[in-house]
């Protein structure tokens, strides 16, 4: 029997659910987000204990509503985030049975492996937690999930043959990329004879509305069909990937990707050489690749809005207007609350934390220099007040 026998490809992942102008997660839309998910006769849900109230939402949303018996659920612990020793790791897990009140899950992962955090799981020996929840009825399947180099992943799966599947970040865009390795990966992965959940194949949105040059690329060959959904085609058509994770937060989203999987159709050899086509334009656009995961703004010390600084600059560079950039910036990243980049002191935890491996702090700078530096003191500290110009 399979390790993902009776789940549909399509997986729905929990990182980005809707939130509320408060900040709390709209469980209400996560509801409807969920019944449409559900219906259309899908059934795989990923989160994690990091994912900030996503698995108490979950519960209120999913487990609360459906029999459990619908349901395939996967979770993960994070041996290297506010643990001390192997009690604290089990306090992870504990929690997320609580919060999720899913009675057991059916998929538990090794958050994030790779860098100096796989030595936390060898520390704390989790690996041997999760032998004894295994036993114990209460995990099903055991993963790991990785934005590693495939020299950590190929390690970690020699020294840990009960390892039973991998998620990956895999997208077209990153498939060549020398930094990411994507497809290197995935070889090494399948060396290994494992199956694949994908994570990020439509880069944290960024491949749902690319560059105005791919876009019209893919509507001359399939106008009909939205720009997320070739991402989606790439990762579901590769060989060996059993779930492709999206994480939806609207209704459209969710609507278009149940419809690209239910009558799902891999891509051809011509509509490979498209997405080349595509990669090369994106290659060639000097855009800062970030999925805006978050990572990194968990760990400064700051405060600052590094996704929405990052959004920004990306602005500025593909419409070639600093004065965009910075209402993008105000609107990113001041008026959510968020502290500016000129507040960044370099520390470095927000590149230690990035799984893209992006040169934050260089990028913080840009902002200064290019976002905040040609505005006067005075329009910059109205237009954070409030201030609209067009008034």
């Amino acid at each position: 029997m399979g390790v993902f026998e009776g789940v549909g490809k399509l997986g729905f992942g929990l990182m980005r659910l809707p939130r509320l102008e408060s900040g709390e997660i709209d469980v209400e839309l996560t509801k409807r987000l969920v019944d449409i998910f559900m219906d259309a006769g899908f059934n795989y849900f990923d989160t994690a204990w990091a994912y900030e109230g996503s698995e108490k939402a979950i519960k209120e949303a999913l487990f609360d509503r459906y029999p459990r018996e619908r349901i395939k659920f996967a979770t993960k612990v994070a041996s290297w985030m506010m643990c001390n020793g192997p009690e604290d790791v089990e306090r992870q897990f504990d929690e997320s049975l609580a919060d999720t009140g899913a009675g057991f899950f059916d998929y538990y992962l090794l958050h994030n492996i790779g860098d100096s955090r796989t030595a936390f799981f060898d520390k704390y020996d989790t690996w041997s937690m999760i032998a004894r929840k295994r036993e114990e009825g209460l995990i099903g399947h055991f993963g790991v999930s990785t934005h590693g180099t495939p020299e950590e992943i190929d390690r970690v799966l020699t020294e840990h043959p009960e390892i039973e599947f991998v998620q990956v970040q895999i997208n077209y865009g990153d498939w060549e990329n020398p930094v990411l390795q994507s497809r290197k990966c995935y070889e090494t992965i399948r060396k290994h004879g494992k199956e694949i959940t994908v994570m990020e194949p439509i880069k944290g949105g960024m491949l749902a509305n690319p560059h105005t040059r791919v876009q019209q690329l893919l509507k001359s060959v399939r106008p009909d069909d939205s720009c997320a959904s070739w991402a989606l085609r790439f990762a579901g058509s590769l060989e060996g990937v059993s779930v492709v994770l999206s994480g939806m937060n609207g209704i459209d989203q969710m609507e278009d990707n149940v419809r690209t999987f239910k009558g799902f159709e891999p891509l051809s050899e011509s509509e490979y050489e498209v997405l080349d086509e595509a990669r090369k334009i994106i290659d060639g656009i000097d855009l800062v690749p970030c999925t805006n995961c978050k990572y990194c703004e968990k760990m400064c010390p700051k405060n600052i809005g590094i996704p929405g600084t990052i959004a920004a600059v990306n602005y500025m560079k593909e419409y070639e207007s600093r004065e965009n950039g910075f209402f993008q910036l105000m609107s990113l990243v001041a008026f959510p609350g968020k502290a500016l980049p000129v507040e960044c002191i370099h520390c470095g935890a927000c590149e230690v934390a990035c799984p893209q491996k992006l040169q934050i702090r260089e990028c913080m700078d840009i902002a200064v220099e290019e976002l905040m530096g040609h505005v006067d003191e005075y329009k910059r500290v109205n237009l954070i007040k409030g201030f609209n110009p067009q008034d």
